[in-house]
């Protein structure tokens, strides 16, 4: 009665032993970034490798005494789950972020990522998402376990073939990689992708530690750290001046032709506006900290003078007393103010930049709907900065931290602009936010580009309407983007470049920055200077100081 059976299991494990090495074949092979398979129709030739860790692996097997093989065995398996799983998160990592993950620093953002999805998705959904999340990871670690057991069985089992195969494809290997075989897009026949996977994540701790503790020393470098404030930003002298964050505001909003039509628009329409109330401008780009997003290092980056361009830097720089931009101008006797929508709870972090003020969530007193991710609209907290503080009479001089948070994704809905004594407590937005729904968005990849060029025009439209109906013959308006948006809307090769532009009525400001060869406009040209971001401080601070005096 047994015979019958024997063919279909037989089926049943060559079906399995199949499975079993097709699993960790492809575990070795793909990359940790889409864009690293080979272009076009090409991507199947990616499976024409040959993986050094493979063989390594299956060698070491063989020559364990069977006592410790199946433990052996298991070992490997839960290392090559955990790498997958490693190299899931780098594609998610690059496709949000623009960069790989780091295993130590960056759990942290998951928080983030899962209110994103909450923002663009539903509830419902981002609890989904996780729970499929958590049950793939099981499902890799487990399988990958089951494989490298299975498949180390079947090669005991068949020493003779096994050693042959091995032998056959390590001489191919050898041959191959000195000979530098490559696909098509430059990937090598030879690959080791798993090793260096598993080397950058082993490292990570030591190389983070190191990193840690040369940013501390640079911290304390700071030839503007013993200064006396009569001595700084003494051509501002009588000004009030307003730094402004554009979230996600980058370099494709106004020079990528794919979407940028909107963001031209509010430009030009700036441009013109601030002429007619006697204002000028100057633009040029700063390269950002990061991409995607992590507006807080950019922020970091940008008021400091340091570039911040990870968690442990971030956390390092708010363990000193660096001086930030914010805190120069208290130390030259401005009241410092920060306007944060997008802060909800406690933020230690506005005692470091040195404001006397932070308006967070609460304090701007908003009671209208919440724009996805965004607490509410930028003209809306601009208008509560009018009231709370630009336009308080009698009041000396001011520098103002504000963050537009309008352009947050997931970009939809964008509110639109109304007039400023309409807004009261906000609940005046109540059917804009009912336009549009962030789910149909993310659906459709030109709609979330439209709708990323929409919002990054609105908060433009805000803050240049604020300035040329606010803004008095001594308001000195620097605003500029944190980072570049995700890659969904410019691509895995985008720059990390962010728009900068200075806005003023005294012409004798210009006068301080002429040799910075700024674009006469608040759209830099594209041939205007890129500087990295963590330069701005020092650039500002000479020119503003009495190195930047006329001799």
């Amino acid at each position: 009665m047994s015979q019958p059976s024997k063919p279909y299991r037989r089926v049943i494990r060559h079906v399995t032993t199949g499975f079993a090495a097709v699993l960790v074949f492809l575990a070795l092979i793909l990359p940790d970034q889409i864009t690293r398979l080979p272009p076009g129709n090409h991507w199947y030739t990616a499976l024409a490798r040959i993986p050094v860790e493979g063989l390594i692996a299956g060698a070491v097997l063989l020559l364990t005494p069977q006592r410790g093989r199946r433990w052996l065995a298991a070992g490997l398996g839960i290392l090559l789950g955990a790498l997958t799983v490693v190299k899931l998160i780098d594609i998610g990592f690059f496709w949000v972020l623009a960069r790989r993950f780091d295993p130590v620093l960056d759990w942290t953002l998951f928080d983030d990522g899962y209110n994103f999805l909450g923002d663009s998705i539903g509830r419902a959904g981002a609890a989904g998402v996780a729970a499929g999340a958590i049950l793939l990871v099981v499902l890799l670690v487990a399988g990958m376990t089951w494989a490298m057991a299975r498949l180390t069985a079947v090669a005991v089992g068949h020493r003779r073939v096994a050693w042959s195969g091995l032998g056959t494809a390590t001489a191919a290997w050898v041959a191959l990689f000195l000979g530098s075989t490559q696909l098509i897009g430059g990937i090598p026949v030879a690959a080791h992708a798993a090793a260096d996977l598993a080397q950058d994540t082993a490292l990570a701790l030591p190389k983070d530690l190191a990193d840690k503790r040369k940013f501390t020393q640079e911290a304390l470098n700071d030839a503007y750290r013993d200064r006396p404030g009569s001595q700084l930003l003494t051509a501002l002298r009588g000004k009030d001046v307003v730094i402004s964050f554009i979230e996600s505001y980058g370099r494709d909003a106004v020079e990528n032709p794919a979407f940028n039509g909107s963001v031209l628009t509010a430009l030009a329409g700036g441009d013109q506006k601030l002429a007619e109330a006697g204002f000028a401008a100057r633009s040029g780009f700063l390269t950002s900290s990061t991409a995607g997003g992590g507006s807080w290092l950019a922020h970091s980056t940008f008021l400091s003078g340091m570039w911040v361009n990870n968690e442990s830097r971030y956390r390092s720089l708010m363990a000193t007393d660096r001086l930030t931009l914010t805190k120069t101008f208290r130390t030259a006797g401005y009241r410092t103010v920060g306007v944060e929508p997008g802060v909800i709870y406690a933020w230690p972090e506005g005692q470091f930049y040195g404001y006397d003020q932070v308006y967070d969530k609460a304090a701007l007193n908003y009671h209208g709907p919440q724009f996805s991710w965004s607490p509410m609209p930028d003209q809306y907290a601009l208008s509560q900065f009018q009231k709370f503080e630009y336009g308080k009479p009698g009041r000396g001089p001011l520098l103002a931290e504000i963050t537009l948070t309008s352009s947050h994704t997931p970009w939809a809905p964008v509110p639109t602009m109304l007039d400023w004594d309409q807004l009261g407590d906000g609940s005046v937005y109540g059917p804009q936010a009912r336009t549009t729904n962030p789910k149909e968005v993310w659906k459709d990849d030109s709609k979330i580009k439209t709708e990323y060029a929409r919002s990054i025009a609105y908060s433009v439209d805000s803050l240049i309407d604020w300035a040329t109906t606010y803004g008095d013959d001594n308001l000195v308006m620097v605003f500029l983007g944190d980072h570049q948006p995700a890659p969904v809307v410019v691509g895995q090769n985008a720059t990390h470049d962010v728009p900068i532009t200075i806005v003023a009525k005294d012409p004798k400001v210009f006068d301080r920055i002429t040799s910075w060869g700024w674009t006469s406009s608040v759209k830099p040209a594209p041939n205007a200077p890129v500087w990295p971001m963590n330069t701005f401080r020092d650039r500002f601070l000479a020119a503003f100081g009495p190195e930047g005096d006329p001799h």
